[in-house]
C-alpha cells in the first residue's frame, strides 16, 4: 500500500546513456530487486491513475518475467528499424513509451545479469522503444511485449479514458507566449543539384511561416537566392557546411536573434509550432534541441541531435561551441555526430523532443503519431511533400484555439 517511489532518470546517473534505460537495469536490480514487484517507466507527460495502475498490474503473476505496454508495430518494414521483420513487420510489437510500460522484477534481474556478462554492443540508438523490445525478446528466447489495454495514450478529457490506468497530454507544451517569428533564424542546407527539385517545395510549404530564412549552397543562385559558403558540396556528412553556417550566424546575423534552426532542403517543418515549443526554453542558456540519437552509449559514447528532423541552437550554445575550438575533422564528417561529440565534451546536455522526426510520416506507426502534434518530418522519397506538409504540419484553426485555451488554463492557475 506504500506510495510508489518516483525516480527521475536524469538525476539517477550522470552517464550520457541513462536515457537508453538498459544501462540502468543493474541499478534497478540492486536497489529494488528484493522489495519491489515492478519497474514502471513513462514519459514526463504521462498521467497515471495510481489505483487503477496497481489493479492492472495485479492481474499478472509478478514472480514471472513480464514485459507489458501499449503495443505499436510497423505496418510496413521501415528504414528506421533497418527493415526488420520485412516479411511481416506487424508480428513484432514494441511499447509506446507515452502510455508507460512495465517490467516485472524477475525480468529486470535477468536483464541485469545478462548485461553484467555481455555488455551492450549496439553502435547506434535510433528508436529506443523498438531496440529495447528487440533486446528483451532475445530472438525468441525472452518475452514478447504483452499488450495491456489500460495503458493508454488517450487525452485526459477523452471519454475513452475511463478505463485507462495511464493517459497522455497530447498537446504542444506552451510555457509563455510563442517566441516571435523574428527570434528564429532558419538556415537551409542545399546544393546546386537540388535547387530545382527541393527549394520550390520549401517555398510552397513552410517558408512563409519564417521571418528569417537563408539558403546555403555550393553555388550562388540569385533567383532563389542561395549563398555560396565557399565549402564544396559533399555527398554525405556536410560538417564543413554546418560549421560555416554556425560561424555566419554568430558573425553576420543580428545579435538580437536568439535562435538558429538548421534544416535540410528536404525537411518539412512547422515554424508556427516551433515558436510555441521554444517558449519553454531560455535562449540565454546553451540549448541544443531536436530528435536525439545515441552512438556507442553502452561503452561511453555520446548523444546527438539527428540533422534531418532539424537542429535547434540557442545563440549561447553556438558561442560556447565555437569558443571551444571543437571542429570538423573533415568537410564530409557527419555534422550531427560531430556536434554531439563537441557538446558532450563541453558538458552541455542535448535536449530531446520526440516531435522532430528524421523520417516520413509513413515510416512511423499510426498509433504513435496519433498522440503527437509533430514539428517536423524529413525526406521527399515516394511521397507528395506538399501534401504531407498540409496534412501534418500547416497551421490550423484548432492550433490557435488550443493555444488560447492553454493560455486561459495558465492564467487560471
Amino acid at each position: 500500500k506504500e506510495l510508489p517511489r518516483v525516480l527521475l532518470i536524469h538525476q539517477m546517473d550522470k552517464h550520457d546513456g541513462a536515457w537508453t534505460i538498459l544501462p540502468l537495469m543493474q541499478d534497478f536490480s540492486v536497489s529494488y530487486g528484493r522489495n519491489s514487484s515492478w519497474i514502471f517507466l513513462c514519459e514526463e507527460d504521462t498521467r497515471i491513475q495510481i489505483v487503477k495502475l496497481l489493479e492492472t498490474l495485479r492481474r499478472f503473476d509478478n514472480s514471472k518475467e513480464w514485459f507489458l505496454g501499449k503495443a505499436l508495430y510497423d505496418e510496413e518494414s521501415t528504414i528506421i528499424h533497418h527493415y526488420a521483420f520485412a516479411e511481416n513487420p506487424t508480428v513484432f510489437k514494441f511499447p509506446d513509451f507515452a502510455a508507460g510500460w512495465a517490467l516485472s522484477i524477475p525480468l529486470v534481474n535477468k536483464l541485469a545479469n545478462k548485461l553484467k556478462s555481455e555488455p551492450l554492443k549496439s553502435d547506434f540508438t535510433i528508436d529506443l522503444k523498438h531496440e529495447i523490445a528487440l533486446y528483451i525478446w532475445q530472438k525468441g528466447n525472452g518475452p514478447h511485449l504483452t499488450p495491456v489495454p489500460e495503458f493508454c495514450t488517450d487525452d485526459l478529457n477523452s471519454y475513452k479514458a475511463v478505463h485507462c490506468a495511464t493517459m497522455f497530454n497530447n498537446f504542444l507544451p506552451v510555457c509563455e507566449d510563442p517566441v516571435k517569428k523574428e527570434d528564429i533564424f532558419v538556415a537551409v542546407k542545399t546544393c546546386r543539384k537540388f535547387h530545382r527539385d527541393r527549394i520550390p517545395i520549401v517555398k510552397q510549404t513552410w517558408e512563409g511561416e519564417a521571418a528569417l530564412v537563408e539558403y546555403y549552397s555550393d553555388y550562388a543562385e540569385t533567383s532563389i537566392p542561395t549563398i555560396d559558403l565557399g565549402v564544396p558540396n559533399t555527398e554525405r556528412g556536410h560538417c564543413g557546411k554546418t560549421f560555416a553556417i554556425l560561424e555566419r550566424f554568430l558573425n553576420h546575423s543580428s545579435s538580437k536573434t536568439p535562435w538558429l534552426v538548421i534544416v535540410d532542403d528536404d525537411t518539412l517543418i512547422s515554424i508556427f509550432r516551433l515558436r510555441k515549443l521554444l517558449s519553454c526554453y531560455d535562449p540565454n542558456e546553451p540549448v541544443f534541441l531536436g530528435e536525439r540519437y545515441g552512438y556507442g552509449l553502452g561503452t561511453g559514447g555520446y548523444s546527438y541531435i539527428t540533422g534531418g528532423g532539424g537542429m535547434v541552437f540557442s545563440r549561447e550554445a553556438i558561442q560556447k561551441l565555437l569558443a571551444s575550438k571543437c571542429q570538423c575533422y573533415s568537410n564530409d564528417a557527419p555534422d550531427d555526430m560531430v556536434l554531439g561529440m563537441c557538446f558532450s565534451a563541453l558538458g552541455i546536455p542535448i535536449t530531446h523532443c520526440p516531435l522532430f522526426h528524421q523520417a516520413r510520416p509513413m515510416d512511423y506507426p499510426k498509433d504513435y503519431l496519433a498522440h503527437q502534434i509533430p514539428i517536423s518530418f524529413h525526406k521527399h522519397w515516394n511521397i507528395d511533400p506538399v501534401k504531407v506538409y498540409f496534412t501534418w504540419l500547416a497551421p490550423k484553426m484548432e492550433d490557435s484555439f488550443t493555444e488560447k485555451q492553454q493560455r486561459r488554463i495558465r492564467e487560471d492557475l
